[in-house]
């Protein structure tokens, strides 16, 4: 028998084709692509874990918030109406401040020998009743009137002189300029 012998070789063959090293490096870039997508997949998945829980939160607190909002929500309407009485209270009270200062001042202008029967004021203006006897008592009053700061215009309505008591009856009307509080509903 012819000694021929057989011979197994176990190496890789060196010599790879063009053709074998693009799908080798095809089969690498696409296993690199796989492990990273599913590395992206699988961190999204966890995230949207954490996503749920926190959504969970917030609706919970939302919740909690509405309960105390519509607790509180009966008391808010008593609590404007308790803020709009406040603020015409202190409107009020500032307009009948500047009101008795005017009449204070009224008085005040008014010389010792004329005698007033009458002074009102509304909030259009002053009316005064006077008796006297000096008339020019009622030219220093008309012209202490006139400077007042809070008088617009000011008339002389009627004069009466009544010789048997020797008086002079005086009807003056002031017009006051529009207070700053008088924007107030009444």
């Amino acid at each position: 028998m012819s000694s021929v012998s057989l011979s197994i070789n176990l190496l890789k063959n060196k010599q790879v084709g063009f053709f074998g090293e693009f799908i080798n490096w095809t089969l690498t870039i696409g296993r690199l692509v796989i492990i990273i997508t599913e590395l992206i997949a699988l961190s999204a998945f966890l995230y949207r874990f954490s996503l749920d829980r926190k959504l969970i939160d917030l609706q919970s607190q939302i919740k909690e918030k509405q309960t105390i909002i519509s607790s509180l929500k009966s008391n808010t309407a008593e609590y404007l109406d308790l803020q709009e009485r406040l603020y015409l209270a202190s409107k009020f009270s500032l307009l009948s401040m500047e009101r008795h200062k005017i009449l204070t001042d009224i008085l005040n202008l008014t010389p010792q020998d004329i005698t007033l029967s009458r002074l009102s004021l509304d909030k259009n203006g002053i009316q005064i009743d006077a008796d006297l006897q000096n008339l020019s008592s009622l030219i220093f009053f008309v012209n202490s009137l006139k400077n007042y700061p809070s008088i617009d215009a000011l008339n002389l309505g009627s004069i009466d002189n009544k010789l048997s008591a020797n008086l002079i009856t005086v009807g003056i009307t002031a017009t006051l300029k529009k207070s700053q509080y008088e924007d107030v509903k009444q």
